[in-house]
């Protein structure tokens, strides 16, 4: 028998990957605020008696609750909405997941750490900085404490979804070079772990597969910075004579950027290593299939000096 997922808040870039991960080998219910895909339907998980009364409907084997206001300058700027999202709709996944009797998988994030170590294993202690990250830490302490069974997965700096629905680095440097930027300009003091939402999904498949439950770091293998992952993106492209890359600090972005951020968001998948089951690839091999899958036709140069479409 086909097993059941309910997805919710499935509408962006994490969402779509896990509905070309899933959708063969499950009967999916993918829903969102945001319907833009045929594939979603309307829910807003912050109410909990239509959250819950949707996923009962539907019956499903497993319950996987994916959006978040990952914004951290909106979350800053919109503390209440932040929690709601955040913090409180996870509460109410927890509660419907534990009257099915059905594990629940939640998102969690690399930006639950303060950045004060070279890397975070699985069993590092949190310490959040802003509201964003305590909202998600909050989230997922609640699924500690109080989720029948559950698989936490932390991801990093998250690529996916293309030119719709990637709202992070990757795409935002893309469409720099689409307008015709010539010059990057780069933070050059903040690392990270780049995470491919593909790949993310795919190993989630493996470990709801394998019932592995419990908190995982789920991030590419790779320890880097931004300006290492942006000239590898330049190289990819073929740009690297034609792209200046700008070395900056963060304060140059503070006007824009202002939400407190971690200096270091490296996590290394240790438990799913010592399990054997770490299937996520290095991030330099995932940007270039992100690149070949979602971004066709971005690799040359018009005479306009734009990217193709």
């Amino acid at each position: 028998m086909e097993k059941r997922i309910y997805i919710a808040g499935c509408g962006g870039m994490l969402g779509e990957g896990f509905y070309r991960v899933f959708k063969q080998d499950y009967q999916l219910k993918c829903t969102d605020k945001d319907v833009n895909e045929k594939w979603l339907s309307y829910l807003d998980f912050r109410n909990f008696e239509k959250y819950r009364n949707d996923v009962l409907n539907f019956s499903p084997h497993y319950l996987f609750h994916l959006g978040a206001h990952t914004d951290l300058e909106f979350c800053e700027l919109n503390i209440d909405d932040t929690y709601a999202t955040n913090t409180l709709a996870v509460e109410n996944a927890v509660y419907i997941a534990n009257e099915l009797n059905i594990p629940l998988l939640y998102i969690s994030s690399a930006g639950i750490f303060s950045g004060n170590k070279k890397f975070y294993d699985d069993w590092d202690t949190p310490d959040p900085l802003g509201h964003y990250a305590r909202s998600k830490y909050m989230g997922e302490k609640f699924v500690l404490q109080n989720a029948k069974r559950y698989l936490i997965c932390r991801a990093g700096w998250m690529m996916g979804g293309g030119p719709k629905k990637d709202k992070k680095f990757i795409n935002k440097l893309i469409m720099q070079l689409d307008e015709g930027k010539q010059e990057l300009f780069i933070v050059n003091d903040k690392s990270g772990t780049p995470t491919f939402t593909l790949d993310f999904a795919e190993n989630v498949k493996l470990l709801i597969e394998k019932e592995f439950w419990g908190v995982y770091n789920l991030v590419c293998n790779g320890l880097t910075d931004r300006l290492e992952v942006a000239r590898e993106l330049i190289n990819l492209l073929g740009f690297n004579n034609k792209i200046k890359l700008t070395e900056v600090n963060s304060d140059y972005y503070k006007q824009s950027y202002f939400a407190l951020r971690p200096a270091g968001e490296c996590l290394i998948n240790k438990k799913l290593n010592l399990r054997n089951l770490n299937i996520m690839r290095d991030w330099r091999i995932a940007l270039r299939d992100y690149l070949d899958l979602y971004y066709l036709g971005y690799t040359t140069k018009k005479q306009t000096g734009k990217l193709q479409d």
